[in-house]
């Protein structure tokens, strides 16, 4: 059991599956990352402290993605425990988005008109230093047999209800048995025709793309969104781009989302060449996100005007399906608010 209260691992110690043994493999000790990264020994105290309150999560794939002995690498940067994190910045919250009174039955938030989303589990495969749930309270989610049957009976009752959104945390941490098990039952619901799921493992760990995954993914008669969450180019690596393209051609629709993050993506050419490295995926640019103002990851901040700036150039140097779109997430809000 992980610090955000449910198993890092939720498959059996002894299982087969080499997803699950990869991600049992991963980093979760700071000097471990330490050493295999050779950072340099002065970052190290104050890092050891920051995991302290967030813990440390990396798989041993995708930190083989980073260059050694550079604390400023683009993908380090955003699983690097860091000083900042412990200090407290005004207009920076537990819940930035407010997700606390969203919640209709236990674990399910019905934020906007027309779908649901489901807290499937508030473990993760990799934690992204900006994550704006960080804080959510993970242990209230519902859990035992058939956990999931308040969400669905509540979807079954409202048809104004068309989509089903699996997140957490991150849903594909958990065993296939278990997601197949709600995607039949939501396929049983008739005004519910699309079952998307929200998603970093496609990236920090591809081999979870795996043939039982699809079987149960698509083998319904709802139709199949994987939503990626990328932020840089270096992240799509040929493992990846073979498991993205497993999903396309099992009829998947496969889109990206990413944050806009100082010192990671906040400039035009590493903008433009993700854009560019997920159109040779066949993935859609999705949204560019606007940093959720969680306490902890002030130092990600990028100001609207540079990030209106970034997008104006990006759309300028691409054609315009390349060009994500460049939103803010606001409570209440009926979507996703576009800042250009």
């Amino acid at each position: 059991m992980d610090e955000r209260g449910t198993l890092a691992d939720s498959g059996s110690p002894s299982s087969p599956v080499p997803w699950r043994r990869l991600l049992a493999g991963a980093v979760r000790d700071v000097d471990e990352l330490w050493r295999e990264l050779a950072l340099p020994g002065d970052q190290l105290p104050a890092a050891r402290l920051a995991a302290e309150r967030f813990p440390l999560l990396v798989p041993r794939g995708f930190l083989a993605l980073m260059r050694r002995g550079d604390p400023d690498d683009p993908l380090l940067r955003q699983v690097l425990p860091h000083a900042e994190e412990t200090r407290i910045v005004l207009g920076f919250s537990s819940d930035p988005l407010i997700e606390s009174g969203c919640a209709t039955v236990p674990g399910l938030l019905h934020k906007y008109p027309g779908r649901v989303l489901l807290m499937a589990t508030g473990a993760c495969a990799v934690h992204c230093r900006y994550c704006f749930r960080r804080h959510f309270p993970y242990t209230e989610l519902p859990h035992g047999v058939d956990w999931w049957q308040p969400a669905l009976a509540h979807i079954a009752k409202d048809p104004s209800i068309h989509e089903l959104i699996l997140s957490g945390g991150d849903p594909l941490v958990l065993p296939d048995e278990i997601l197949g098990t709600i995607a039949r039952a939501a396929e049983t619901i008739p005004h519910v025709a699309r079952l998307r799921i929200h998603s970093r493992l496609p990236v920090v760990l591809p081999e979870r793309m795996d043939q039982a995954f699809l079987a149960w993914f698509t083998g319904t008669r709802l139709a199949p969104v994987m939503v990626i969450h990328a932020n840089h180019a270096r992240e799509l690596s040929p493992a990846v781009a073979e498991a993205l393209g497993r999903l396309r051609r099992a009829g998947v629709i496969v889109l990206n989302q990413s944050v806009l993050l100082a010192g990671i993506n906040d400039d035009i050419e590493s903008l433009v060449a993700l854009s560019e490295r997920l159109a040779a995926c066949g993935v859609t640019p999705y949204y560019l996100h606007a940093l959720d103002r969680v306490q902890g990851a002030a130092h990600f901040l990028v100001n609207d005007q540079k990030a209106k700036e970034l997008t104006h150039n990006l759309a300028a140097r691409l054609s315009g399906w390349l060009v994500p779109r460049l939103v803010r997430e606001e409570p209440g809000a009926t979507g996703k608010t576009p800042l250009v």
